[in-house]
């Protein structure tokens, strides 16, 4: 994988806050608004585009894309051979994962809205969190083979 198609390494950052920005917000706007967030129109299961609820939801979902995407693809401290290895690897178990898990919701399920949030998120989440694995792992190793 080519590293200068990577963000900087402070870009991780970044997409932490936007990350953990998100939750609160989400949370507090469930707390107030309840079950009348829905941004459908009455009664119909057709979506109003721009009401407010539905800009509300464009806004936190760029959000948290946003920050999860930042996460993913920013440069380590150290970025070598076996670190990109490593990326590649993770990033294709994260394509098979969201494949996996958007042909079950297709057979399983007649909810659109939550394969949207399925193909967004999945694949950055699961590749966050094998990549970082596989990190620890990795870093892990190394200090046992220096004892």
């Amino acid at each position: 994988m080519k590293t200068r198609f990577l963000f900087p390494h402070w870009s991780r950052y970044a997409g932490w806050c936007l990350i953990f920005l998100h939750i609160p917000v989400m949370v507090v706007m469930k707390i107030y608004a309840g079950n009348n967030f829905k941004g459908y129109n009455q009664g119909m299961d057709v979506p109003e585009l721009f009401t407010p609820d539905h800009l509300f939801f464009i806004a936190t979902a760029l959000l948290m894309a946003a920050g999860l995407f930042l996460v993913a693809f920013s440069k380590e401290k150290i970025e070598d051979e076996q670190i990109s290895q490593l990326r590649l690897d993770s990033l294709q178990w994260a394509i098979y994962l969201n494949y996996l898990v958007l042909f079950t919701t297709l057979v399983l399920t007649n909810d659109k809205g939550h394969i949207l949030y399925l193909n967004l998120w999945i694949p950055l989440v699961f590749f966050i969190v094998r990549f970082r694995w596989m990190i620890f792992r990795l870093n892990r190793s190394i200090k046992e083979g220096t004892k």
